[in-house]
């Protein structure tokens, strides 16, 4: 059975004046996304600034939403590494911590061969025994798992089950399908092919757009896997513009500051992330207003 199907929301973290992390705010901005609908929570992954949080913040931040969602939806925790054994240790930790998933990214900056990854995520999967979606975004990990060895993945170890496909090339997620007969746990990584990968069989989205816009994005998927495609598709296409806005600096600098102008005082980013750049924040205004978020 999968983790979950719809929309789960990539969550930001958000951060007080200091730069420490900010839990009140992160139960309110939890509570609010249970309200609308979302179908699951990840935490601690890019959107998260996972790569700058140390590794007791890291899991601190993980049994607070646990702790929070109190069973409600799923709480898929991200606990990837470019290090096999700091990623065995913090997918144990996050075991520990009650979380019903993790999203396991691609190593980055070390990269590895395709048989380095599979040694790398057998080992990960063989040390937990919660499910595992594999995280494919070779455009900031400069790592790419091919469709076949996916499909060794899925096919051998038990508990990797899903991945979220970041890739944005849609004849890549046609091999992948074809190579793992469709029997993988499909989530799209792009807010802007949402229904292109569900039409290739995904089941659901892990999402930026989910952070401002939760009960559109949880609509827009389950609309689709409802039977109604075309008013999906209506969905996605009115939904594009506010995607590039949120996309047009460094995830997630962007959908922080939308947050921040939406009143949520989620905070600023930690270095070497900064603040937007005075025109796009003020496209991104524009077209959160056109959008009816603002």
């Amino acid at each position: 059975m999968a983790i979950f199907k719809g929309a789960g929301v990539a969550l930001v973290t958000p951060m007080k004046d200091n730069l420490e992390v900010n839990y009140d705010k992160l139960a309110e901005l939890l509570e609010d996304q249970i309200k609308n609908e979302t179908d699951s929570i990840i935490i601690t992954g890019t959107t998260g600034e996972a790569s700058t949080l140390t590794e007791e913040e890291h899991l601190e931040v993980i049994r607070a939403a646990v702790s929070i969602v109190d069973g409600r939806i799923p709480v898929i925790a991200g606990t990837g590494s470019n290090c096999t054994s700091t990623a065995v240790y913090l997918s144990k930790k996050a075991q520990e911590a009650g979380a019903d998933g993790l999203l396991i990214v691609t190593p980055y900056y070390n990269k590895a061969t395709q048989k380095g990854l599979i040694s790398h995520y057998t080992e990960i999967a063989r040390n937990v025994d919660l499910p595992i979606i594999l995280y494919n975004v070779p455009g900031r990990t400069g790592c790419k798992i091919a469709p076949d060895t996916a499909a060794a993945l899925v096919r051998d170890v038990e508990n990797i089950v899903g991945m979220k496909d970041a890739v944005g090339d849609i004849s890549y997620t046609l091999q992948l399908m074809e190579q793992t007969q469709g029997d993988i746990d499909l989530y799209s990584g792009e807010d802007g092919q949402v229904i292109p990968l569900l039409a290739c069989g995904g089941i659901g989205v892990i999402s930026v757009l989910s952070n401002v816009a939760p009960k559109f994005t949880h609509d827009m998927v389950m609309n689709y896997l409802n039977g109604k495609q075309q008013e999906a598709l209506q969905m996605q296409c009115k939904v594009l513009a506010l995607v590039d806005a949120l996309f047009c600096e460094v995830n997630p600098i962007p959908v922080k500051a939308a947050l921040n102008l939406m009143g949520w005082k989620v905070g600023s980013l930690r270095a070497p992330l900064s603040e937007m750049e005075p025109e796009n924040m003020e496209k991104l205004r524009n077209v959160m207003q056109s959008f009816g978020i603002l």
